[in-house]
């Protein structure tokens, strides 16, 4: 690779992972070059919830005076039977919440966290990003440089590479061979301008209908103007092996036994795209030579504890912290990195998993749900405390 552009730090993947890995690891002092394979800097999705372990990531990254004009800080998280409307239990993100894990929960605009972390990028000196770098073919041999080929032709050598490249990373296959697993789960977003919602929409929480097999979660985001909808059912269509499935026909069939309140809500998401929602089976490492995983790239995980993002930025504030801590020894880093992230982000990975089969329950397990549910004080912070605290992370 006489031809290759050498870099000493190379990041795959321009996401909210990419960006922050790239941000912390020049606040370090360390030189970043982070490509990306779509012409522009963009994210998929809308809403966007930020529990305060996050919040305190990007707090560290001097960016939160740029969040708190965007994002919005509900007052709780509420739960609710998607069937019969039943109030269940809340959860207070209220200033008691604030104290005890030095940070407020955030509900935001997925765009508008890249866009800030875009920006705090092009203004670092340190970092360069390059759009349109579609990689192709990753190699790391024993020793020496690692090297990055794009479908544009263009090679790169890098000392340290870390793959921040989603969940169909083209650089986990050096780390870690394994397979996709499919949840069987379909998910339909929407986002409306606030005087569209409904009514029934609480403008001050994240609201989660749940119910047997399926989900419904709203919350306002981009300064309280948008109301983000997510619907989630698990497709019969799937456990019967059907090549298609998950459509608006099925999403109907399946929500047409819940309240009025969900219905209605159900209305407002986009039918003309869904998600089939995908994990991977926790892994039990994250680096491999002079490579590092972050992410979906290294811990991809269901949705059901709003982490995905979160557990990245955390893996972008462990990398930085380190880079700076052990003045660019890659090797070093690299195992303090493992050795702190796979826990951590493995244990969040399970959980998400079990907390999905809670929420989707039904008969005994539901009934039992129901009860500890309807019986918790709303500032008991028993089950969040693992999660939120800065001694968790």
């Amino acid at each position: 690779m006489t031809n290759a552009t050498r870099v000493p730090l190379l990041i795959v993947g321009g996401g909210i992972g990419g960006m922050a890995a790239a941000l912390a690891a020049a606040r370090a002092g360390q030189q970043v070059r982070l490509l990306e394979r779509a012409p522009a800097f963009t994210e998929i999705g809308a809403g966007l919830q930020v529990g305060p372990n996050a919040i305190r990531v990007l707090a560290g990254l001097g960016l939160y005076p740029q969040i708190e004009k965007v994002a919005v800080f509900p007052e709780r998280g509420v739960f609710m039977d998607a069937v019969t409307g039943r109030h269940l239990t809340a959860l207070d993100l209220g200033s008691g919440f604030r104290e005890r894990y030095g940070a407020p929960y955030a509900v935001m605009h997925r765009s508008d966290l890249l866009d800030i972390l875009l920006q705090a990028c092009r203004d670092s000196d340190l970092v360069t990003l390059e759009n349109g770098k579609e990689v192709t073919e990753v190699s790391a041999p024993a020793s020496g440089a690692v090297h990055v080929i794009c479908a544009d032709g263009s090679a790169y050598e890098t000392e340290f590479l870390i793959g921040a490249d989603g969940l169909n990373s083209a650089v986990r296959p050096l780390v870690v061979q394994d397979e996709l697993v499919c949840s069987g789960y379909a998910a339909y977003r929407g986002t409306i301008p606030v005087g569209d919602a409904a009514e029934h929409i609480d403008g001050s929480s994240v609201v989660l209908w749940i119910g047997p097999g399926l989900h419904m979660i709203q919350y306002p985001i981009r300064r309280g103007e948008l109301r983000n909808t997510v619907a989630v059912f698990r497709s019969d269509a799937f456990a019967r092996g059907e090549d298609d499935w998950g459509g608006p026909d099925e999403l109907d069939a399946r929500f047409a036994g819940t309240c009025n309140q969900v219905r209605r809500g159900v209305q407002l998401v986009d039918r003309g795209r869904h998600w089939k929602t995908y994990d991977r089976d926790p892994a039990d490492r994250f680096t491999a030579g002079r490579v590092a995983l972050l992410g979906d790239a290294a811990h991809p995980m269901l949705q059901y504890l709003g982490q995905g993002a979160c557990q990245a930025l955390e893996d972008a504030e462990a990398l930085g912290r380190l880079l700076g801590r052990h003045c660019g020894d890659y090797g070093r880093v690299l195992a303090a990195y493992e050795q702190e992230r796979v826990p951590r982000a493995t244990g969040v990975q399970r959980t998400a998993r079990s907390w999905g089969e809670i929420w989707h329950t039904d008969g005994i397990g539901k009934t039992l749900r129901d009860h500890i549910f309807t019986g918790r004080a709303v500032d008991d912070y028993t089950h969040t405390d693992w999660l939120y605290l800065p001694s968790a992370v």
